[in-house]
């Protein structure tokens, strides 16, 4: 009952430090649970969610952000294979005869779906699109109408979707009126754009999509290849396609041996063939010659951190090879690179952060780093933007297995914040007993950050039990930071003096047995006070039977002294007689110029003295200490 009084005392003298939870709110109790739909089928109910949730995932938003909104993009991924559909098979339907009247139906069905795409695109989704002017983000539905419609995209896009296929009435089924279906080119090239945007790993598309690159010009080469042989004439000379076997394949294995320039072909008879290799020979090599140059950056761009991580060790080793550091030391310095390249994916988080804006590097601390910092109870109830300025401080550091991170009796200057892995807090007579083991998102060295007057030594050894990633703010920096918070540093202040009562107390011990039968009616025994202890300079029997004796002789020494003043008393009246309840005069030693004692417990010439003194603690705010000494005085 005393100590929970003492906590609502301090809670009432100081409402800071009292419990964080805030009081449920008029709103939260009016708040009413959404109801649950059912569908009876069976014998059974179904919970289904209502049919404006559907509604709603498949109504169009009034405007589209091209960067964030994903479906966007999953539309664009539909427009792009409508493209490529155009793009691969208009050239093979011309050149090659694989559209026949037998299966003209189909072609013709895949024709029609792809312009339902561009249709789509034209009317529904490029109208919506969100664009930039000076600077402000427009997304008012008739000024993104105009823009569009002022824009390049608008003309090649109407061009795109121009019915040239009515002329199939009149000629016939020949692919070469949808040649306009390819100058859509620009959706083609925003969605790559997107694409890579929301990508993790954004460079294996580009190898991809390069690879794709190289494959369709390899196969508009095929189609001229079948194009100049069909007009030539099929098998009439040895460098045409002869018409033997899949057409399709030779054509294209004949592009490959030649735009690649591996040679080994027949040799061109005609003028007409001896033109057509030289401009396939100079358009190879210049292609060939740019994707491959494009692949070599795709793949220098992909291995740019590995390539960096690689340098930076093979620096170090050769520096320590240079100085002779120990095998020891330079396994270490390896495992450590090793680690926290596979940990991490880079060396330094901050030199990632460090191009970016502040208030972006502040969002992704936020992100990474806030639930852990929020866990502290010494940050809470602080200023939320002293929060964030901490954050932006904080340090990541990997520690490898056994390494210490503080050791006891040290000055702490830091408060770690465990990221990943655990780390052991060691104690005992020879300093390797495993006290506590402290997981991912525990705090420790929290106190030594706001202790002063030498209270801010380490009071155990902590060690990395592995691989342990620690988050670390220094004094100086939280220093800084509080310059400009006055009253989360007075808050964190009493949260010091909290946290260093609530840990500086011992642990409880066994519970109390109650006692049985009739010793239940008396209670239990009252401790023995403090003062009286201290008085019986001892423990137990010993301290009380010295206690005795030396009261036995000091009456005594009073008997002694009342037969002895009393033939004196007779002849000289004193006018004021001591009072009994005076307390006991302190006789002088022989030594003249020793003062005498305060608090003396004796009377008369006694061979003991019990002094009982106070003085001033030598550690600033603990008040005074008890002292009780027994003295012998000096011989005559």
């Amino acid at each position: 009952m005393r100590e929970r009084a003492t906590v609502y005392k301090e809670k009432l003298k100081d409402p800071v430090l009292s419990s964080p939870e805030g009081s449920p709110t008029k709103e939260d109790a009016e708040a009413k649970p959404e109801e649950d739909h059912y569908c009876d089928m069976l014998c059974c109910k179904f919970k289904k969610p209502p049919l404006k949730n559907y509604m709603k995932h498949l109504q169009l938003p009034e405007s589209i952000d091209s960067y964030t909104d994903r479906r966007y993009v999953a539309w664009l991924m539909l427009v792009t294979v409508a493209y490529n559909w155009n793009c691969w098979f208009i050239p093979l339907r011309f050149v090659f005869p694989y559209q026949t009247p037998s299966n003209t139906i189909y072609w013709f069905t895949m024709d029609i779906l792809c312009d339902i795409y561009y249709l789509c695109d034209l009317l529904i989704f490029q109208p919506r699109v969100q664009f930039l002017r000076g600077g402000d983000i427009i997304s008012d539905r008739v000024e993104m109408k105009k823009f569009y419609h002022s824009s390049m995209k608008f003309r090649l896009d109407v061009v795109s979707v121009l019915p040239f296929d009515i002329l199939y009435f009149f000629f016939g089924f020949n692919p070469a009126f949808r040649a306009n279906r390819m100058l859509k080119h620009n959706t083609f090239f925003e969605f790559n754009d997107r694409l890579e945007a929301i990508l993790d790993k954004a460079y294996i598309y580009r190898v991809i999509r390069t690879t794709g690159y190289l494959l369709f010009i390899l196969h508009i080469n095929a189609c001229l290849y079948y194009w100049a042989s069909d007009y030539e004439g099929l098998g009439s000379t040895r460098w045409v396609y002869d018409g033997k076997g899949n057409m399709y394949l030779r054509c294209y294995y004949w592009a490959v041996r030649t735009l690649i320039t591996i040679g080994g072909l027949p040799e061109p008879q005609t003028l007409f063939e001896i033109v057509f290799q030289l401009l396939n020979f100079f358009l190879g090599v210049f292609v060939f010659s740019s994707l491959i140059g494009q692949m070599r950056d795709v793949i220098g761009a992909a291995t740019a951190g590995q390539n960096y991580y690689r340098s930076c060790m093979d620096n170090t080793v050769s520096y320590m090879n240079t100085y002779s550091i120990p095998r020891v030391v330079q396994n270490r310095v390896r495992t450590w690179y090793e680690y926290t390249w596979d940990s991490q994916g880079m060396l330094d988080e901050s030199e990632l952060l460090e191009q970016m804006p502040t208030k972006m590097q502040l969002a992704i601390a936020i992100d990474v780093n806030f639930a852990i910092v929020n866990k502290v109870d010494l940050f809470k109830g602080c200023d939320t933007q002293m929060i964030y300025d901490m954050l932006l401080r904080l340090k990541s550091i990997v520690y490898l297995p056994g390494d210490f991170v503080c050791k006891k009796g040290e000055i702490g200057r830091e408060m770690y914040i465990i990221k990943q892995g655990e780390v052991q807090v060691l104690g005992g007579p020879d300093g390797t007993k495993v006290l506590v083991t402290l997981r991912a998102g525990a705090v420790f060295g929290e106190i030594s950050l706001l202790a002063a007057g030498g209270g801010n030594r380490r009071t155990a050894d902590v060690v990395a039990h592995g691989f342990a990633n620690l988050f670390i703010l220094d004094k100086k920096t939280l220093n800084e930071i509080l310059v400009h918070y006055p009253d989360s540093e007075k808050l964190l202040m009493k949260k010091a003096k909290v946290l260093l009562k609530t840990k500086g107390k011992p642990a409880p011990g066994p519970p109390v047995q109650q006692p049985r039968g009739l010793a239940s009616l008396f209670g239990h025994k009252q401790e023995t006070p403090k003062l009286f202890k201290a008085m019986l300079g001892g423990q137990g029997k010993e301290g009380l039977t010295r206690l005795l004796q030396l009261k036995r002789q000091q009456d005594i020494q009073e008997t002694q002294a009342e037969a002895e003043d009393k033939p004196e008393r007779e002849e000289k009246k004193p006018v004021e007689p001591a009072a009994s309840s005076a307390p006991p005069a302190q006789k002088e030693e022989p030594n003249g110029g020793a003062k005498p004692k305060p608090a003396v417990l004796h009377r008369g010439t006694t061979n003991e003295s019990l002094i009982i003194s106070m003085s001033p603690s030598p550690r600033a705010g603990e008040g005074e200490i008890l002292k009780v000494e027994v003295k012998e005085k000096n011989k005559k």
